[in-house]
């Protein structure tokens, strides 16, 4: 990551999907990618339904998935979270439009905010028809309605694989909340969360070092 360029961008006031997966029993899981992981984990990790968000890797192959490989762009990875959830509790569209709304700009190609290069671009990393489906109906949907300025550029790729981050990336928004960068970019994300999504919105974030100690 790089010092910041200016302040997070405003949350984009948009419609729900039309179309959602049916609710199931039992943890679900989705992987995105939109920018910097440290804030894209939090906003997960403080919204209401998500049992865990982990900062990873998605895109490349194992022996890249480390952030100085990473961090070079050329490694086919994007920095992604996994995302464990409660589908009796979320949906995946509400995730969907979360990450459309305020976890980052949809519209921006291969870049967020200061952090530029493929490994920040916006991705929906699908492990099903199902999810791939909604995903799409989404895009074309929120296209449709012309709530951006520009095109979204959001791509959509099958989950190969994810790769969890070095344990300093975990829980880093929450452990460095007075690090300029979170301050500028990310902390902005949570504000927008409880302000846009007050019913999704968790005060105390579900910490992956919290879960590590409870399988301890």
């Amino acid at each position: 990551m790089v010092a910041p360029s200016r302040a997070a961008e405003e949350p984009f006031i948009i419609p729900a999907p039309k179309a959602d997966m049916a609710p199931a029993s039992g943890l679900k899981t989705a992987v995105i990618a939109g920018g910097c992981f440290w804030g894209v984990q939090g906003v997960y990790q403080h919204t209401n339904g998500v049992v865990q968000a982990v900062s990873g890797y998605a895109g490349g192959k194992e022996t890249t998935a480390n952030y100085d490989a990473v961090s070079n762009g050329t490694t086919g990875h994007a920095e992604a979270v996994k995302i464990t959830y409660d589908p009796q509790k979320i949906s995946y569209g509400k995730i969907l439009q979360i990450y459309f709304s305020v976890v980052h700009d949809p519209t921006q190609l291969n870049r967020q905010g200061p952090d530029s290069g493929t490994q920040y671009r916006s991705t929906i990393f699908a492990s099903s028809p199902e999810e791939r489906t909604v995903a799409q109906d989404y895009i074309a949907q929120l296209n449709s309605a012309k709530v951006y300025k520009k095109p979204i550029a959001t791509t959509i790729e099958p989950l190969q694989a994810f790769y969890p981050a070095e344990n300093y990336h975990q829980d880093y928004l929450t452990l460095h909340p007075r690090q300029p960068y979170i301050v500028f970019n990310d902390l902005p994300k949570i504000e927008n969360l409880k302000k846009v999504f007050a019913e999704s919105y968790r005060d105390k974030p579900a910490l992956v070092r919290d879960a590590k100690a409870t399988t301890n």
